[in-house]
């Protein structure tokens, strides 16, 4: 068994460490690559992921690391705990200097979330959970207890800046959402967990480190996620690609009507 506090503590640390390293060159000009899937990456994710995944090997050599920037090693399938990594979550945020990119932490145990950190460099905000143990946010040297909205009228719906697709407009659409929230990366999971808004879906591609550490912030807030088949993410898979899009909410009847076609 783990420590639950040691864990959750160093994956708060390194999270932080690691922001501050991205905070030193979101200052800079930002170099931009590209990788096989076109996706931009930066010197800033590289420098983030070394510190993290370095770290949590120094800490816990015994855990294996999934981390969107670290080649993958298959000898983490089948082990009980993994920690799932994403160093710059919203690196077209980054590029594009919106400040809302996030860097998630999560530890998994037989596939599910138990542990999850995001911090969001910019806003010096830190938010965490622990299964059956609540979610927290520290902001501003205070530490509180995260509990979604109650709202379930003219509900308020998150929604990304870069990742558009016709499958949400149409949501939008035949759900008469009139309150849409434009936020980046996991924060919008934030967004949700402490009760600013109510519904957060997400259609096309995502993969585990997208989502592992909002995954379980929402929940222990309160909150609902899952796949948008209704199904719970597994996680630590030997394809980290999350098979649906999915989405996150603060009541279940809160649920939107998908639209067919």
């Amino acid at each position: 068994m783990i420590n639950v506090k040691g864990t959750l503590d160093t994956m708060k640390k390194l999270s932080i460490i690691a922001g501050k390293e991205i905070l030193k060159l979101y200052k800079k000009e930002i170099a931009i690559e590209y990788k096989d899937d076109k996706s931009p990456v930066t010197d800033a994710d590289k420098k983030a992921d070394d510190i993290i995944v370095r770290g949590l090997k120094d800490k816990f050599p015994e855990i294996p690391v999934l981390s969107e920037e670290s080649s993958d090693d298959y000898s983490r399938l089948g082990e009980r705990y993994c920690f799932v990594v994403d160093p710059l979550d919203g690196t077209k945020e980054f590029i594009n200097r919106n400040d809302e990119f996030t860097v998630n932490i999560a530890l998994t145990e037989c596939g599910l979330p138990v542990l999850g950190v995001i911090y969001v460099p910019v806003y010096d905000e830190l938010y965490h959970a622990a299964k059956s143990l609540g979610a927290w946010s520290f902001i501003n040297g205070r530490e509180e207890r995260l509990f979604v909205s109650q709202r379930t009228k003219d509900i308020r719906l998150a929604k990304s800046r870069f990742h558009h697709t016709p499958e949400l407009d149409k949501l939008i659409a035949a759900n008469r959402i009139k309150n849409v929230i434009v936020a980046g990366s996991a924060y919008k999971g934030c967004l949700l967990a402490r009760g600013d808004v109510e519904v957060y879906y997400r259609f096309g591609k995502t993969m585990e480190w997208d989502t592992a550490a909002m995954d379980i912030i929402v929940t222990e807030a309160g909150g609902f996620f899952s796949g948008i088949d209704g199904k719970d993410f597994i996680y630590n898979k030997k394809n980290p690609e999350n098979p649906t899009g999915f989405y996150a909410l603060n009541k279940k009847e809160n649920a939107l009507k998908l639209v067919k076609g």
